[in-house]
């Protein structure tokens, strides 16, 4: 089965790398130093140190696992500049209640609300994907269809 790809963008793909590097040279050792001192105790039947040393060891290997298939699935998304909203695109909207904001359209594996970045696959995002500036996109929300403007398309 073909693997899904992972839309990042270099700031993105150079985070998920770091954390990788972070994870295997940093939580590695620190873990199995968990675990030596867990031994150390002696009988492991019953030490609850060395059994929950051996769950984070086991989560954070799933987690490297998980982190290196994004990034081996992943494709860089270039900022450039555009007519039509796309992957990668900074964009300036005004909001149903008049109030303006700029996001960035992001893959859903970087999207981060509070950093202004929004999924292409949110309703907001895929929304204004391949739309232009000027243009009034209709969103489907649970308070029922409100109406965004695109202002500007930013880069």
């Amino acid at each position: 089965m073909a693997e899904k790809k992972v839309m990042l963008t270099q700031e993105g793909y150079d985070k998920l790398v770091e954390k990788v590097n972070y994870l295997k040279s940093v939580r590695r050792i620190e873990i199995a130093n968990r675990l030596k001192a867990a031994i150390a105790l002696g009988d492991l039947s019953e030490n609850s140190e060395y059994v929950d040393a051996k769950n984070e060891q086991a989560f954070l290997e799933g987690e490297i696992v998980d982190l290196e298939k994004q990034i081996r699935n992943s494709v860089i998304i270039h900022e450039e500049k555009s007519d039509t909203v796309a992957l990668g695109s900074t964009v300036k909207i005004r909001f149903p209640d008049g109030a303006e904001d700029t996001y960035m359209i992001v893959g859903s594996t970087e999207a981060d609300p509070d950093e202004k970045r929004i999924s292409d696959e949110s309703p907001l995002g895929s929304a204004l994907i391949g739309q232009s500036a000027g243009s009034t996109v209709p969103v489907h929300a649970p308070a029922g269809i409100l109406q965004y403007t695109i202002l500007e398309i930013v880069k």
